[in-house]
């Protein structure tokens, strides 16, 4: 799947991550030339997004590979439960969601990008370079025309009709397109962590928040994915305070796993996740579109980046892909995009911000033990409610659906 990258191609896509493999591979689908560069060797970074929501389910459901997809190893997450002070709460409830999945599928995101790439290596347009990282725009009559970069065999330059960033919350695309960032701030970053998972545990995907401290498990089958919510650019004094007094904390919060928080040996096994929520003002110039992260970071809040990055990247699709076949894009298209996409980004940029500032930022600023306040409450008393934060985060504002062409790959044709 790894190719040296050609001089030219209609589309070139900075980053492989879930964005521009999956933009790859529907451009590839429909008969579009494309080259996807990804600066790392391989797939396997940990701790990435790893929940693929129902809305991206759908997207697979509707490319017809969920089946495939679904055979590689996942855990089902129906439901998500929060625990405020010792109140536990059902806050969302995947089960009768309007889509073809009622859960989260929790997954490797090295395995997903993976499966994609597979996907898009079916068909004589999809190339994928590894180790090649994109450092510069070429530009040529006052519009992008191409990318230079490094990869093992030395520089190289790629002319494209459309480059596309999808490299991330610190997108050296749209900083060299000189793009403008709006930043919108967060109080938190997140410390990642993993640890075994034992008979006895609980049985579900958990959000705690007790006396000054917040803690995200999430079942991985035989272990738990953690997130440890902290203060803004709190790390230090945390590791100030000691390794022990950082596992005296987790096992505060969640006292069942104090039989196993000496799997933390030292630092590296806690890796920061920086939290930033911002966006650009403008995700285009001629010949150059930006998307995912690269158009808007998000916050790790409801683990929606990963499915909103999928929803930009069949939304351009679906505007872009007959232009860029057909040689006649044309900058309005690339504006399509951003009208399409710009409403979802900011209503939920907004919700995340709120649920930050209002409710996560004042319970890590006090250490007193916390009371489940009556509209949390409600939920156990009204069960219906926990739909409308389950459509929300499984389905998003704006949910997309697969409208690019699609010809027929050369696998099919064989019967493969």
């Amino acid at each position: 799947m790894t190719d040296a990258p050609p001089p030219r191609t209609a589309c070139a896509i900075a980053g492989g991550g879930p964005a521009g493999i999956m933009l790859g591979f529907l451009l590839a689908r429909a008969g579009v030339e494309v080259v996807v560069f990804e600066k790392h060797q391989d797939f396997l970074r940990d701790f990435r997004g790893d929940t693929i929501h129902p809305s991206t389910l759908q997207i697979m459901h509707e490319l017809g590979l969920l089946d495939a997809f679904l055979a590689l190893p996942h855990q089902e997450v129906r439901e998500l439960h929060g625990i405020v002070g010792d109140t536990e709460i059902t806050l969302a409830d995947f089960r009768h969601l309007p889509t073809h999945c009622h859960f989260i599928a929790m997954m490797p995101q090295w395995n997903f990008l993976d499966f994609l790439a597979r996907q898009g290596s079916h068909y004589p347009g999809f190339h994928l370079a590894m180790q090649a990282e994109v450092t510069e725009l070429i530009e040529h009559g006052g519009r992008i025309a191409g990318v230079r970069g490094e990869a093992p065999g030395g520089r190289f330059e790629v002319r494209a009709d459309l480059v596309i960033g999808a490299d991330g919350r610190h997108s050296v695309v749209r900083e060299r397109a000189g793009l403008k960032v709006v930043t919108l701030g967060a109080p938190i970053d997140v410390l990642w962590m993993r640890l075994s998972k034992r008979p006895g545990d609980p049985d579900n995907t958990a959000g705690r928040i007790n006396g000054g401290r917040m803690l995200v498990t999430l079942d991985r089958g035989d272990y738990w994915q953690c997130a440890f919510v902290i203060r803004k650019d709190g790390f230090a004094a945390v590791r100030a305070r000691g390794l022990d007094k950082f596992r005296e904390d987790i096992v505060a919060i969640a006292p069942f796993l104090r039989d196993r928080v000496g799997e933390l040996r030292d630092w590296d096994d806690v890796k920061l996740l920086t939290v930033a929520v911002d966006r650009l003002e403008r995700w285009w110039r001629s010949g150059l579109l930006c998307i995912g992260d690269s158009a808007h970071a998000m916050s790790p809040i409801g683990g929606v980046g990963i499915n909103l990055a999928i929803q930009d990247a069949v939304a351009a699709a679906n505007i872009l892909a007959v232009p860029l076949r057909d040689g006649n894009l044309a900058d309005a298209h690339l504006a399509s995009v951003q009208r399409r996409r710009t409403l979802p980004t900011r209503l939920t940029q907004a919700m995340q911000v709120a649920i930050q500032q209002r409710v996560i930022d004042p319970v890590l600023r006090s250490d007193a033990p916390l009371t489940a306040p009556w509209p949390v409450r409600l939920f156990n008393k009204a069960p219906l409610l926990a739909r409308l934060p389950a459509r929300l985060i499984g389905m998003g504002i704006r949910p997309e659906h697969v409208r690019s062409p699609a010809i027929r790959s050369p696998a099919a044709q064989a019967g493969v």
